[in-house]
């Protein structure tokens, strides 16, 4: 069975002058340990189809399985829980608490599972040093560059150890070298641990890595390749 089934997705975003179908019918499905780039030009419907495969967006009509669990049945705070304990997310503008450190943003999410203070301060260390940040665990995001924000990101994403994590334009404020240290780090955590990534991007760098490419036009699927 896949981690991911999306069924015959609509999202169709209304006004009082028009409407908008924003994705129009995407069937897709994501198998444990892919590591997929869904791809496609600006209002192709590639974040919103991100955004609706992780319950931050309701779906017009269609369905969507997550480990067989159909999440589009959900109730807000349901689909809240769900979200918290089960995918890691990875947003373009690091999202990251500002009066927190490195450590605290990474141990957050954990917090919240209830997690002991012990477990989450180990899991926590042993992620940032994997993201290459050992020596910055104690700084706050004001002291870390962009590229290093997104490595506290990715480890943040990581902590409660999600069934998949989503990132939506992970590099769209990364210089080259941030990139493909950011690339790399993902890369590995997808080969030597398994993890499962989806991206929504435009960046060659990102598509040129990923090992299946979905790609979207007006809302539609248009090709799906494998590398």
């Amino acid at each position: 069975m896949a981690i991911i089934e999306v069924k015959n997705v609509n999202k169709i975003y209304k006004t009082s002058e028009v409407e908008v179908h924003a994705v129009r019918g995407v069937d897709l499905n994501i198998e444990k340990g892919e590591f997929t780039a869904i791809v496609g030009p600006s209002g192709s419907g590639k974040t919103t189809l991100l955004n609706m495969i992780g319950g931050l967006d309701d779906v017009t009509d269609g369905n969507i399985f997550i480990d067989g669990v159909d999440i589009t049945e959900f109730k807000d705070s349901q689909m809240i829980d769900f979200r918290m304990r089960y995918i890691g997310f990875v947003f373009q503008a690091y999202n990251l608490i500002p009066v927190l450190t490195a450590i605290e943003n990474v141990e957050f999410i954990m917090s919240l599972q209830g997690t002991s203070k012990q477990e989450r301060r180990t899991r926590s260390k042993e992620l940032l040093e994997a993201v290459g940040l050992g020596d910055r665990i104690n700084s706050r995001p004001s002291r870390l560059s962009g590229g290093q924000q997104q490595r506290v990101a990715v480890a943040r994403a990581l902590a409660s150890k999600p069934k998949f994590v989503l990132a939506d334009e992970p590099t769209a404020n990364l210089d080259s070298v941030s990139t493909s240290t950011l690339l790399e780090i993902m890369r590995q955590l997808n080969e030597k641990e398994g993890t499962t990534f989806v991206f929504s991007t435009h960046d060659k760098r990102v598509i040129d890595q990923a090992k299946r490419v979905v790609t979207l036009e007006d809302g539609k699927i248009i090709s799906d390749e494998s590398k």
